[in-house]
């Protein structure tokens, strides 16, 4: 105890300013509609956490949960889209091209199904994910290098809750806005276990 005392009275001010440092981001890291279009990406960056990427989101979800295996055709129904995702737990599935499994045509989600099948009265075996998807010159997506926080401001200044992950043209995985937010939550927790340590003397 002593020991810490002394490590706080020596280096109080660092502390002080690292914690407030941090601080900042608690909010909109539990409460991500609290973003602004005027924060930027950098801003954020300014504030730690620059260390984690998409890559690791992806890489701690494992393979059989990164969402790359998981697509449909534009010329499936939407009924086989809806049922695929209800099936494997997912709120959205990248569209691709018949016969062409790398070449992205867009992304379908639960909105879509909702909004364009389910409000109109329209049937979900009679029409075509290729007519209600979300096309893809339309398509928000980041690569395996973007950062969480990147990735966040982008989910929520465009209001999306699943972005692909694109990588040379080929999607490698899907994260989802929880994904993201789990992983920020995390980085933050490490950020403060640091801090924790370094007031009780562990560096």
């Amino acid at each position: 105890m002593q020991r810490a005392v002394q490590a706080f009275s020596v280096h109080g001010n660092t502390v002080k300013n690292a914690v407030l440092h941090r601080i900042r981001v608690v909010n909109p890291v539990m409460r991500p509609a609290m973003f602004s279009r005027s924060v930027s990406s950098a801003s954020m960056e300014e504030h730690g956490f620059e260390s984690t990427t998409i890559s690791d989101v992806l890489e701690a979800k494992g393979k059989g949960a990164d969402g790359s295996w998981l697509w449909c055709t534009t010329d499936d129904t939407v009924y086989d889209a809806v049922k695929s995702m209800t099936q494997h737990n997912v709120g959205a599935l990248v569209v691709v091209k018949p016969g062409e499994q790398k070449s992205i045509a867009g992304i379908i989600t639960e909105r879509d199904y909702l909004r364009k099948i389910i409000v109109h009265g329209r049937s979900s075996k009679s029409t075509k994910v290729g007519d209600i998807m979300t096309e893809e010159n339309k398509l928000i997506t980041v690569t395996p290098e973007t950062k969480v926080l990147q990735a966040m401001q982008l989910m929520t200044d465009n209001r999306i809750r699943h972005i692909p992950v694109i990588n040379e043209k080929e999607m490698i995985g899907m994260v989802s806005i929880g994904d993201v937010v789990r992983a920020v939550v995390s980085e933050h927790r490490a950020e403060l276990d640091r801090l924790n340590a370094y007031i009780q003397g562990g560096y």
